[in-house]
């Protein structure tokens, strides 16, 4: 398993300028609470499942099995 930063750098610079903006919040999400705190929580539980593979909710990070 490995965690990497999506392979276009556009829009990790755009999702990184969202975060700074927001605080180290997703800047996907409305509501700033701790489950939406980058690395949120919903990504934090696929990274945990053994099955999942894939980019996180704003495209951010990649999974790979």
């Amino acid at each position: 398993m490995a965690i990497r930063l999506n392979e276009d750098k556009e829009i990790v610079a755009q999702i990184r300028e969202g975060l700074k903006m927001k605080g180290g919040y997703c800047p996907c999400r409305l509501e700033k609470t701790e489950d939406n705190k980058c690395m949120c929580k919903e990504f934090r539980d696929q990274i945990a499942d053994p099955n999942f593979e894939g980019y996180c909710h704003c495209l951010l990070y990649y999974k790979e099995k």
